[in-house]
């Protein structure tokens, strides 16, 4: 049966001259926008920032979206946080909603939040556990694994099996969840043979989230990430972080720090006890993984240095003083893992001048709030630096605005880490939009 007829008293109205001309000048100045944005990208400066539409036009940003964050793997979430068949979690990326549920086969999997009747949102909670996922709008009610399983009234030859949730590709890696909005994903394989031995150890899947931050920067997502990739800024602006974490080069660029005896001597202590722990970094720099000391007897981000989680992470980890292992993938995540906790974060754009950054903490599942951890001294180091990287975003932002800005040049010595991930966006856009460039020239 035809559940979606097109003839006469369809509803559809027929194209008109002038639709089908507003159609052609949108087509015709997105290929302008791509062959500008293109243009830019293969002339542009090395060792200097991005030009000026880069971070704060908003085609410029649709563009981003379209060429990344709709087409590659995102970091969304851990699977502790769905604990039990029927939890879920949602999440808006761009124009798509999305919710991420425990089937009742423990399968993690991702659908389009979008009921197959009239496009409301199924699930409304950012979280929640359901034995089913029901549309509020119309109650039509599909089961754990997305199949329509109720569509109240719609006659007896109505056939429920052509209108399932429509699915996200979806990966689970050592308690880390990532997802593809693609119609066919990247492979995936290479981001879990990497990663998976570097973040097992730290048993996320058997940890729970003991605090969760959103904040709201203004600015752009690539200026987001510009400022993590550097510690040049921290010694001016992160008094707390700088208690504990090294601002040296070897430690936040990407040389890897393997001729920094303390780095050396801190990886063969860590990995002689099991724990993978040199620099690694994927063929085109997307994500890499290090396992970095933090200053002097420090164990933890704390004001202290001490731990901040009487009860470790792991249990099975045998030594002490194991640094952070940081985890970094673009475009949507950096990570700290230590010994008694994790920090995660996630980078989602809102705007060309807006990004979410969210920010979780995780401890054992089993430790107690109040007797094993204090949540304030847990959270303070971070969510006082979040702050202070807002503010220095936002100012950013604010100064690119200037009709005076122009690309500036990075530190070569300091700012190694920000040049090398404007190289892999430079090089995914081009390589994305030459790609798509021949696609078209093909079918022409």
């Amino acid at each position: 049966m035809n559940n979606s007829p097109e003839g006469e008293g369809s509803g559809r109205a027929s194209a008109s001259p002038l639709f089908e001309g507003g159609n052609r000048v949108h087509e015709d100045m997105k290929m302008d926008i791509r062959s500008n944005v293109l243009r830019q990208l293969k002339s542009r400066r090395e060792g200097f920032s991005l030009e000026q539409p880069f971070y704060i036009d908003e085609d410029y940003f649709q563009l981003d979206m379209e060429m990344i964050y709709y087409r590659d793997w995102l970091f969304i979430g851990h699977d502790c946080e769905l604990p039990k068949p029927g939890a879920y979690f949602t999440v808006q990326i761009g124009s798509y909603p999305v919710v991420i549920v425990r089937g009742k086969d423990n399968v993690i999997r991702a659908f389009h939040n979008s009921c197959r009747h009239r496009g409301s949102r199924v699930c409304t909670k950012e979280h929640g556990s359901s034995v089913r996922l029901v549309c509020p709008y119309h109650q039509w009610t599909y089961d754990l694994e997305g199949k329509l399983a109720f569509a109240r009234h719609m006659g007896d030859d109505f056939d429920k099996t052509g209108f399932n949730l429509k699915p996200v590709h979806c990966e689970v890696v050592a308690g880390y969840v990532f997802i593809c909005l693609a119609n066919t994903a990247p492979d995936f394989q290479p981001v879990r043979d990497k990663i998976e031995p570097y973040v097992a150890p730290h048993r996320i899947s058997e940890s729970k989230v003991a605090f969760q931050s959103t904040i709201i920067e203004k600015g752009n997502w690539k200026l987001v990430w510009e400022n993590n990739r550097e510690c040049y800024h921290c010694a001016a602006n992160h008094p707390e972080l700088c208690r504990t974490y090294p601002e040296a080069p070897s430690v936040t660029g990407t040389d890897g720090g393997a001729d920094d005896p303390e780095i050396a001597g801190h990886w063969a202590r860590c990995e002689a006890a099991g724990l993978p722990s040199k620099f690694q970094i994927s063929p085109d720099g997307q994500f890499r993984t290090a396992r970095m000391p933090l200053i002097e007897d420090a164990e933890s981000y704390t004001m202290s240095g001490k731990r901040a989680v009487k009860r470790p992470l792991a249990d099975d980890i045998s030594i002490s003083h194991i640094g952070t292992m940081l985890l970094f993938h673009y475009p949507t995540t950096w990570n700290h893992l230590l010994g008694d906790h994790a920090i995660s974060f996630r980078v989602l754009p809102l705007s060309a001048n807006e990004t979410a950054v969210t920010t979780k903490w995780l401890v054992h599942k089993d430790a107690v709030e109040g007797v094993d951890y204090n949540l304030e001294e847990l959270t303070h180091v971070w969510t006082e630096t979040n702050d202070q990287d807002r503010r220095i975003v936002e100012e950013n932002a604010f100064g690119i605005h200037s009709p005076a800005y122009e690309p500036g040049p990075y530190s070569s010595l300091h700012e190694g880490g920000v040049m090398q991930f404007l190289e892999w966006y430079s090089n995914f856009m081009v390589n994305r939009l030459q790609g798509d460039q021949a696609k078209i020239s093909a079918v022409a």
